[in-house]
């Protein structure tokens, strides 16, 4: 094997055609890690940020953007694959800190799933990050229940398809919102029960209108500033707003009263530069409680693009990669579902 790889790494913070091809040493994994030979890179928001100068790499992580993989096994501690039940040339999926735009990546073996049966690579990429980032907030840190509410802003990104599977699945009621007609028709044909353009409608009414009043149990919040204040108002009783970005602004101005009255929760994460521990806890959750409805088929992955990594993009002035195609579409917000890189291996 060689020892140098391919990678897109950020020449300097700006648009997407800073993102460049590069050649590095393959990583070598560690005590509690493994390799993995990358077959395909999820694309997500968080990668736009970090590209742009907005999202800080954790300390020790990779500087090369990138946050789910998936792959097959190359190398390890043996002990820890051992432990975990995975073996050189098994096909896995991981999230990871950095380091996913690679045609290798170190990821810790806790943090690696099996890649479901029946889905291929570019499925296996797509789900990492959102299935841990939708678990932790929605399940695990405002606890929706079977048949509960759930409000979710943005239906047709990454995290909105999932968040819509997994409340279905779960036996909840969902409400999304999206900004066309388009998008609010797939978040429909994705399995929610409702859903809102925010363009053209007041998404507070709206669901004060389809809760006859009552409101929702669950919002799960990617915008923040002005929507807290709305998401509050059509909450309802001991209802619980968990927020994992602030696309909308880091400041809100809140109804104190509302929240003593009804019993509201509001909440946050963000899960990157969490401990590896907490990472390997939702990961053998997910094993646990989605992987069987993936290889089942009653939960299905929803890709929108896949990119060749390495491969010509075609966009203007810009240094011919997918990467750079992939993040002209996540900014443009037109993909429903997720967008994945492809690599190839010489």
């Amino acid at each position: 094997m060689s020892l140098t790889m391919k990678v897109i790494e950020i020449a300097g913070f700006g648009a997407p055609d800073v993102l460049r091809v590069a050649e590095r040493p393959i990583p070598v994994a560690g005590a509690g890690e493994l390799l993995i030979r990358v077959n395909a890179s999820g694309v997500n928001r968080p990668d736009v940020l970090q590209r742009t100068g907005n999202y800080p790499v954790p300390p020790g992580a990779s500087d090369l953007p990138g946050l789910e993989v998936a792959g097959t096994v190359e190398s390890g501690d043996a002990s820890a694959m051992a432990a975990a039940g995975f073996n050189v040339g098994d096909r896995v999926c991981a999230l990871v800190a950095g380091g996913g735009y690679a045609q290798f990546c170190v990821a810790p073996v806790v943090q690696c799933l099996p890649s479901p049966h029946g889905l291929s690579d570019v499925e296996a990429a797509s789900l990492p990050e959102t299935f841990f980032t939708v678990w932790s907030n929605v399940f695990d840190r405002v606890r929706l229940q079977k048949g509960e509410s759930l409000l979710i802003q943005g239906g047709t990104s990454g995290i909105g398809v999932t968040a819509i599977a997994l409340a279905k699945a779960f036996g909840c009621t969902v409400i999304a919102t999206a900004g066309s007609d388009e998008k609010c028709a797939a978040c429909l044909a994705l399995g929610a029960d409702h859903a809102i353009n925010y363009k053209s409608h007041d998404f507070a009414a709206e669901v004060k209108r389809i809760t006859n009043g009552t409101g929702v149990n669950v919002v799960l919040d990617m915008v923040a500033g002005a929507y807290v204040a709305r998401e509050i108002d059509c909450m309802a009783e001991d209802g619980r707003l968990v927020i994992i970005a602030v696309q909308g602004g880091v400041k809100a101005e809140v109804n104190a009263g509302i929240l003593l009255r009804r019993r509201l929760t509001i909440t946050g994460s963000t899960l990157r530069p969490r401990p590896i521990a907490f990472k390997a806890a939702i990961a053998e959750s997910l094993k646990k409680n989605v992987w069987p409805l993936l290889e089942n088929g009653s939960v299905k992955p929803v890709i929108h693009s896949v990119f060749n990594a390495l491969g010509d993009a075609a966009v203007s002035g810009s240094v011919p990669n997918g990467a750079v195609e992939g993040h002209v579409l996540m900014e443009s917000n037109q993909h429903i579902g997720k967008i994945v890189l492809t690599w190839t291996h010489a």
